[in-house]
C-alpha cells in the first residue's frame, strides 16, 4: 500500500505541475486586424497656395524699391531683390498664373472714372497700377473678394490679402502666412514695409482697411 500511495503522489503531482499540457489547448480567439478608415485627402485650394507663394520672397526680394520702371506687359516686374508691398501680393498672384498687372489695367481701362483718382493720371498706366494699393483693393472689391474686417483671428486664414492704413495715411498690404504666432491663434504676415520681404507678427499692428480672399 505505500508504493501504491506514492504512486499516486507522484501522479497527482505530475497532474498538478504539467497540467496545463495534459489538456487539450484551447482554440486561441482569431487575431482582429483594426479598421482603418483612410479618408480621401483634402484638396489644397490655391488661396492656401497663395501664402507660401509669398513666403518663398523672403530673402529674394531684400529691398524696398518704390521707383517708377517701365515693366513689360503682360508679366512685367521689377528685379526680384527689389520692390513694395504690392510687389509681394503681385508676384504671389503669378505663381498661381494670376497676373493682377493685367486684370487690373483691363478693369481700369473699362472703368477709369470711378479708380481712384490720386495720383492726377489721365489714362491707365500697366507700368505702376497694379503695384498701387488703392488699385488693388479697388478692383478686389470690385470682383467681390471682399471679406468683413474683424478682430478674430479666425477669420484671417492663410492666403488672404490683408490692407492697412499708417497711422501717417500711408496704406500698406501683405498676405496672411502659414506660420502660426507662438502661443497664439493667428498668423504672421507677409509683406514688405522697408527691407524687403518679410514675415512678422503684423495683423493687428496696424488699422485694417481691407480683408480679401482671391480664391
Amino acid at each position: 500500500m505505500a508504493i501504491h500511495k506514492t504512486t499516486i503522489v507522484v501522479y497527482v503531482c505530475l497532474v498538478v505541475f504539467t497540467g496545463c499540457k495534459d489538456r487539450t489547448e484551447a482554440p486561441q480567439a482569431p487575431v482582429v486586424e483594426p479598421t482603418v478608415t483612410h479618408e480621401p485627402a483634402r484638396p489644397i485650394g490655391k488661396g492656401e497656395l497663395l501664402a507660401p507663394a509669398a513666403m518663398e520672397q523672403v530673402g529674394k526680394t531684400t529691398m524696398y524699391d518704390p521707383a517708377y520702371m517701365k515693366l513689360a506687359y503682360p508679366g512685367g516686374d521689377v528685379p526680384i531683390d527689389r520692390g513694395v508691398c504690392t510687389d509681394v501680393v503681385v508676384r504671389a498672384m503669378r505663381k498661381l498664373d494670376i497676373d493682377l498687372q493685367v486684370l487690373i489695367h483691363e478693369d481700369m481701362k473699362a472703368s477709369f472714372a470711378s479708380c481712384p483718382n490720386l495720383w492726377g493720371l489721365k489714362h491707365p498706366d500697366p507700368n505702376i497700377d497694379h503695384r498701387r494699393v488703392p488699385n488693388i483693393a479697388t478692383y478686389l472689391r470690385r470682383k467681390h473678394k471682399g471679406l468683413p474686417i474683424s478682430e478674430n483671428v479666425a477669420d484671417y486664414l492663410p492666403g488672404d490679402i490683408v490692407v492697412w492704413r499708417f497711422t501717417y495715411g500711408r496704406p500698406h498690404t501683405g498676405i496672411v502666412s502659414t506660420i502660426p504666432v507662438e502661443e497664439q491663434r493667428r498668423y504672421k504676415m507677409v509683406h514688405n514695409v522697408g527691407a524687403g520681404a518679410c514675415v512678422e507678427d503684423v495683423l493687428f499692428a496696424w488699422r485694417i482697411e481691407g480683408h480679401f480672399r482671391y480664391f
